[in-house]
């Protein structure tokens, strides 16, 4: 009885210890990867990219993004029939070296030129500040762009908090998520190891950011529920 006495206290205390080693390595990771996206290859922020509320940071409200979208955008559309009849005031989207079109289930990839030019110049820098931190490259994932009227009302079916008055209807605005990224392959075949998305989506941040702030170029919404960057021309 004493040898099994003695026997579950040495298991518990193993237990305790290790219990205690788990704890400290997944805290000292956690202090490393903030250490690293405060003080390493985004030092240039003037603030922790960590510690940046990204609903507070991008929160531009949908009125100011509909009254802008309205003044310079296309009239709202039918279907994409119509749209596809708007080719001298839309443009439409392929994947690029910089950003991909993913399997849009309501929208179609169209934007007015002044969204698109925004788009493709938002991809460019992100590629360049990836590469500028000494990060591997990555894509990024369009996952919403223009929707039609009948987008809307499939999408109200399925979603009845969907806003009628989406800015997404007159080819000013563009979803981009912060949670999914595409890896671009090292043309010497050597594999690249991954960037965890966290690092990912702090550099997006960095880089709407500056779009937003510096040069006045856009809205941005941090869609929490959606995983994504709601983003709007501004002209």
């Amino acid at each position: 009885m004493k040898t099994f006495k003695l026997i579950l206290k040495i298991a518990a205390a193993l237990a305790v210890v290790g219990l205690g080693i788990y704890f400290f390595f997944s805290a000292r990771s956690c202090i490393r990867e903030k250490q690293w996206l405060a003080l390493g290859p985004i030092e240039n922020h003037p603030r922790r990219i960590w510690d940046v509320k990204f609903t507070r940071e991008f929160n531009d409200m949908n009125d100011a993004q509909l009254k802008v979208a309205q003044a310079i955008g296309i009239p709202p559309v039918a279907n994409r029939e119509e749209a596809d009849k708007r080719k001298s005031s839309l443009v439409r989207l392929e994947d690029t070296d910089t950003y991909v079109i993913d399997s849009l289930t309501h929208s179609i990839p169209y934007l007015i030129p002044s969204a698109k030019q925004l788009l493709d110049d938002i991809g460019q820098v992100f590629q360049d500040s990836l590469s500028a931190k000494g990060l591997n490259p990555y894509k990024l994932v369009v996952t919403s762009v223009l929707r039609t009227e009948d987008d809307i009302k499939k999408l109200r079916r399925r979603n009845v908090n969907a806003s009628e008055n989406s800015t997404h209807r007159y080819g000013t605005s563009f979803d981009l998520s912060y949670w999914r990224y595409v890896k671009i392959p090292d043309l010497r075949g050597r594999p690249y190891e991954d960037v965890p998305p966290e690092y990912l989506r702090a550099t997006l941040g960095q880089v709407l950011k500056d779009f937003h702030d510096k040069g006045n170029a856009c809205f941005v919404k941090y869609e929490k529920k959606q995983n994504c960057f709601h983003i709007t021309v501004r002209r």
